[in-house]
């Protein structure tokens, strides 16, 4: 089997949707003797900040020595970029043979789906590879999510807000009572949520399985000061802490990393200042707030529901100096599409509606009809490349080019910025 067999495999299952449920990742894990089991993993769900939390926490750990898994999705441009150890990629060859693997055990009347498949295998990868600590990125959800098949050494939940309604439920606490599903017995929970009804709602289960909760603005504190920023947590205060990460909303990310660590040490692993300093400073995650060009000023970010475009658009008016706005986006259509124009539209000068080429993509036409009563004028270029030269040309130097509204949309701009560095699996 080759990369292209094994890819074109595994995007075929994309046909089975999305089902809930753990039996057939346990199934094929089963099959595989259960690799999964004695490991040891940091689970993160949330709406929003979880690549960009476990890209620190994976920074920190590495600059600590150990060997670090990180399972992350969706992928910007290749599928490589969900496997990675020590921020290398999983190659080509592994993950044909990996696939070809699980096609022998793989029960084609009762095929699993696309996320579970990669699941299993990001699990048997890491095992196989010896890894010291793997951190698993929550696909949806939690608690039926196929990654909740693990028990970890520490449970961590960003944040809450509406995504994904269609699949979670359209109130709040439908959505968090889902990302609390991964809250294991006797296992401490690190949560950066904030809203007093979520909140209560972790803290009873959590007393319930007896597992100590742990939240940042309570538990841990962090204040900014210009570019840097002080944590005081449970055992350590850091100050004159620098990211690597651009946005003001990245130091509620940090101090939920750094909480995080700081229960990895108390059980038992060996950290110093300098580490943690290092990591944080070294953390990449592109595609967030991602400067691209200058002059105009070319930005791409991922948000992808209200919530992040509300972070998004307040760090880039803290942050940056222009004078037009012009605004690139494609937007899946199972988001919350109505949010997200709310809160983008009217604080851009000119929008171009486009879409990534996916299946799940909200027709341009259809963005801008949303849009179109917001009180931004705009036009629909449907293919990336195309819409992001319609914006540089509508540009003046002084402008700022902002590409959002999905990773998928980030990762065919990443292509056009950098075509030589950054390869698509069809190359």
């Amino acid at each position: 089997m080759t990369y292209e067999d094994a890819t074109g495999y595994l995007f075929g299952l994309q046909k089975y949707g999305i089902k809930f449920g753990l039996n057939k990742t346990s199934n094929l894990l089963r099959a595989f003797g259960d690799p999964h089991k004695g490991k040891k993993y940091i689970h993160i769900a949330g709406s929003n900040g979880k690549g960009s939390v476990g890209a620190m926490i994976e920074s920190v750990l590495v600059e600590a020595g150990l060997r670090v898994g990180f399972y992350s999705s969706p992928h910007l441009v290749r599928f490589t970029e969900r496997f990675r150890i020590n921020r290398q990629e999983i190659s080509r060859e592994e993950v044909a043979e990996l696939t070809e693997e699980f096609l022998c055990v793989i029960d084609p009347k009762e095929p699993p789906t696309f996320f579970e498949v990669t699941t299993a295998m990001a699990l048997v990868y890491f095992a196989r590879k010896k890894t010291d600590i793997s951190i698993m990125e929550v696909g949806m959800g939690g608690r039926l999510d196929a990654t909740n098949v693990i028990t970890p050494l520490v449970s961590v939940i960003t944040n809450i807000s509406k995504d994904h309604q269609f699949f979670l439920g359209s109130r709040i606490m439908d959505i968090a009572g889902e990302k609390a599903g991964i809250i294991k017995e006797g296992v401490e929970l690190v949560t950066g949520v904030s809203r007093p009804d979520v909140v209560g709602l972790f803290q009873r289960i959590c007393r319930e399985k007896k597992a100590p909760f742990l939240r940042v603005g309570k538990d841990v504190r962090y204040r900014a000061s210009g570019l840097k920023f002080n944590y005081y947590g449970l055992n350590r205060n850091l100050s004159s802490l620098r990211l690597g990460l651009r946005g003001g909303f990245q130091y509620r990310n940090a101090a939920l990393a750094l909480a995080t660590i700081e229960v990895l040490e108390r059980k038992g692993l060996p950290l110093s200042s300098e580490e943690i300093r290092r990591g944080l400073e070294g953390t990449l995650w592109p595609g967030r707030l991602h400067v691209v060009g200058e002059e105009p000023l070319i930005i791409l970010d991922g948000a992808h529901n209200p919530q992040a475009v509300k972070e998004m658009v307040d760090a880039i008016r803290s942050g940056f100096n222009y004078e037009r706005l012009i605004l690139v986006l494609g937007v899946m259509g199972d988001k919350d599409i109505k949010g997200i124009l709310q809160r983008m539209v009217p604080v851009s000068d000119y929008v171009i509606y486009t879409r990534p080429d996916y299946y799940r993509s909200a027709r341009p036409e259809d963005l801008m009809r949303g849009g179109s009563g917001l009180g931004s004028p705009g036009e629909v270029v449907p293919v990336i490349a195309r819409a992001i030269d319609r914006a540089r040309e509508l540009a003046n130097p002084r402008d700022l080019v902002l590409i959002t509204g999905s990773l998928f949309t980030v990762g065919e701009a990443m292509i056009y910025f950098f075509p030589e560095t950054t390869i698509p699996d069809e190359s």
